[in-house]
């Protein structure tokens, strides 16, 4: 945002949280957790507290001696009551704090800033201390997610305080689906506003290593595109010279292009979203201008990727790299075993369309799952089918994507011959 896109008049009216900070005296198990530096505290840690408080207000946890352990954004409406600030010692949460954290923020991406690259993460919730709060960045516009009303309150203090750190022309507002079931807490706020700077009509451009991508942070899945594998796509590029090149899940063809301007032959993006495999379409058109995109052959197939696949292995199709990186199959403990049957179904799938002596990339964002069990998990499904997982790679999270705690640790990826 430059200094002439004004915050929008929403923003400004949102009652701010009260001065009266609630006090919340925990459990011991409530009391490792935070001094473990957890960032967050369930409701069913707090023994007691001082007050019944409302969204955004300021909560300080106590242990059992009345000592300070953290402070943080309290949120009656979840049973994660408090998303910790600052743990340790106790802080002014002010304009001066939000600018210290934004900025810590954005000084972790400076290598990124190489002028090849202009879309990123900024702000990766929890893991850079801001629990609740996603800011990525395409080009001019910021892309602002919240996953908890408790923000709310707070947004024309941190606002101006990221005016300040990242200049922009635009500011994009877009909530969960939790919030977005809760308008009485939004104050007339919706997902997709523009909350500072002029409208956006549709899609924008950004660019990722120097290629040219196509970004909705009006109604994209998440904030728009999944920057989070921007590091694996690199390395994909590096090994599709030549081949033939199968991307499954391929959502707008980040791999698939990274593979084309790699020098893949020819390269199948599989997807059962019609739109998305349009939106691959355009995003090779935009980069046509590069020799070894114009030059490789795509193919869009839409529709189920179990089933798609055993049709390709029944039709004796075979690529010499298979890239499958699915939606996340566990989002709670008790879908780990599903998820894992559904990993070992993609790993046989896979390997029943990959070539002899071919590259399988399996790739995972299931934080409940661990990155022991997917790796076991591939390497036992391929040993059954007879096509042993020779692993070169394997790769965790870029650095604008940072783990500050262990369930921040979500995304795995290996690459190997078979």
């Amino acid at each position: 945002m430059n200094k002439q896109a004004a915050i929008s008049d929403l923003v400004t009216t949102v009652p701010k949280s009260t001065d009266r900070r609630i006090a919340l005296h925990v459990s011991r198990d409530g009391e490792r957790a935070l001094r473990s530096g957890h960032p967050w505290l369930f409701e069913n840690s707090i023994e007691r507290q001082s007050h019944a408080g409302k969204p955004g207000d300021l909560a300080v946890a106590f242990d059992q001696k009345r000592r300070f352990l953290a402070i943080g954004l309290y949120d009656p409406t979840s049973p994660l009551r408090m998303r910790v600030l600052q743990h340790g010692d106790p802080a002014s949460i002010d304009h001066a704090w939000w600018f210290a954290k934004l900025s810590a923020a954005a000084q972790r991406r400076v290598p990124l800033l190489d002028g090849r690259t202009t879309g990123y993460r900024l702000v990766h919730g929890e893991n850079d201390d801001l629990p609740g709060l996603v800011i990525d960045r395409y080009d001019q516009t910021l892309v602002m997610k919240l996953y908890t009303v408790a923000w709310l309150p707070h947004l024309a203090e941190l606002l101006p305080a990221l005016q300040r750190v990242q200049p922009a022309a635009r500011l994009v507002l877009r909530l969960s689906r939790t919030l977005q079931k809760a308008p009485e807490h939004l104050y007339g706020l919706a997902d997709g506003m523009v909350v500072a700077g002029p409208p956006l009509a549709g899609a924008l451009i950004f660019l990722e290593n120097g290629l040219r991508f196509e970004a909705d942070p009006l109604h994209g899945q998440k904030t728009g595109f999944f920057l989070d594998q921007r590091e694996n796509r690199a390395h994909v590029e590096g090994l599709a010279a030549g081949k033939r090149v199968l991307n499954v899940f391929a959502y707008n063809g980040g791999f698939s292009l990274y593979a084309a301007r790699g020098g893949a032959r020819q390269v199948t993006s599989l997807d059962s979203s019609r739109p998305a495999l349009a939106a691959a379409e355009r995003n090779f058109a935009l980069n046509q201008h590069l020799p070894m995109v114009a030059a490789t052959e795509q193919q869009l197939l839409a529709g189920d990727a179990f089933p798609l696949l055993a049709q390709l292995a029944a039709e004796g199709q075979r690529f010499d790299l298979v890239i499958i990186d699915p939606p996340a199959f566990a989002k709670q403990q008790s879908e780990i075993e599903r998820a894992l049957g559904a990993y070992a179904r993609l790993t046989q799938l896979g390997l029943g369309v990959l070539a002899p002596n071919g590259t399988l990339v399996l790739a995972s964002c299931s934080s409940r799952v661990s990155t022991e069990a997917f790796v076991a998990n591939a390497m036992g499904t391929a040993a059954r089918k007879g096509r042993p997982l020779r692993i070169f790679a394997q790769t965790t999270h870029a650095l604008d994507h940072p783990i500050g705690f262990p369930e921040g640790a979500y995304l795995k990826c290996l690459f190997a011959t078979a």
